[in-house]
């Protein structure tokens, strides 16, 4: 097994809060990946704006930063140009669910061959606390300043509805139980969805590290993840919120697989030079 050290940064600024729930976060992703023995240079961490998308800025290894919501068709694209590469997509759940929730939903219908992590602390952290898809009814904040109205976003339930390959919810304070589900997500043939719970110490005080413990439990051995119907049961639980793998379905078949490009040449797009430069010559030649 691989160290975790091999993706440290060194000795640089990390502009998160003493306490954010990113900093487990981090230290998990790095834990799951150095278990795996990813190489940094196979992997591939894409993000999009926020706090929690400034996680591979302190990654040693690829990354693309792209725009808010936006974190999850580079990636996709990324997987598909070269499936040899591990493609982490990750993002906070403003970015992933509120800007990105309409590429959510199409990548759980392509079903790309990627990890999405979602980091969830139930509000707008970067933008100074506005409520956010995930935020509680009741929520109260400078611009909710009487409380949230909304039905908080259900992503593991709309996940699970669009069968999705993989469906998990972790919490960030749990150190080895995350690093587990991480661990499984990212060895998951297909799209694999991981929401994870955490705390944001600055903007959010009523989601705190205390209230998430308090709130949630284990799914434990007697649950089946191939049953998607009890899945869904279990995504819509609200009294305490379920953590674990709530939905695998391993007999899908990925993207990268129906795209019919590797059918007959298992060479990933990317490395296919003479191909693509050729392709490109035709296709400057015929808008001339």
């Amino acid at each position: 097994m691989m160290e975790s050290q091999i993706f440290e940064m060194g000795d640089i600024d990390i502009a998160w809060c003493p306490g954010c729930g990113n900093f487990s976060i981090l230290k998990i992703l790095k834990l799951a990946l150095s278990e795996l023995g990813i190489k940094p240079e196979k992997l591939v961490l894409v993000s999009g704006i926020g706090q929690a998308a400034k996680i591979p800025h302190y990654f040693k290894t690829n990354f693309f930063n792209g725009l808010h919501g936006r974190a999850i068709p580079p990636a996709t694209a990324i997987k598909a140009v070269n499936p040899d590469l591990a493609v982490i997509a990750e993002s906070g759940d403003g970015d992933m669910y509120g800007e990105g929730g309409n590429h959510l939903i199409n990548a759980i219908r392509r079903n790309p061959d990627i990890t999405n992590i979602v980091h969830n602390n139930m509000v707008y952290g970067l933008t100074k606390g506005q409520a956010s898809p995930t935020s509680q009814i009741g929520f109260k904040t400078p611009v909710q300043v009487k409380g949230v109205f909304l039905e908080p976003f259900n992503p593991l339930a709309l996940a699970v509805a669009l069968d999705a390959s993989f469906v998990a919810r972790a919490f960030s304070g749990d150190i080895e139980q995350t690093k587990d589900i991480l661990i499984e997500a990212i060895s998951h043939r297909g799209f694999a969805l991981v929401d994870i719970f955490q705390p944001c110490v600055s903007f959010n005080k009523v989601n705190t590290h205390k209230w998430f413990k308090e709130n949630t439990y284990y799914l434990n051995g007697s649950h089946d993840s191939s049953d998607r119907g009890n899945a869904f049961q279990k995504a819509i639980e609200t009294e305490k919120l379920p953590l674990g793998i709530f939905y695998k379905n391993d007999k899908k078949s990925t993207f990268e697989e129906n795209v019919g490009v590797y059918s007959k040449n298992k060479e990933p797009l990317a490395l296919r030079k003479e191909e693509r430069m050729k392709k490109l010559s035709n296709l400057i030649k015929s808008k001339r």
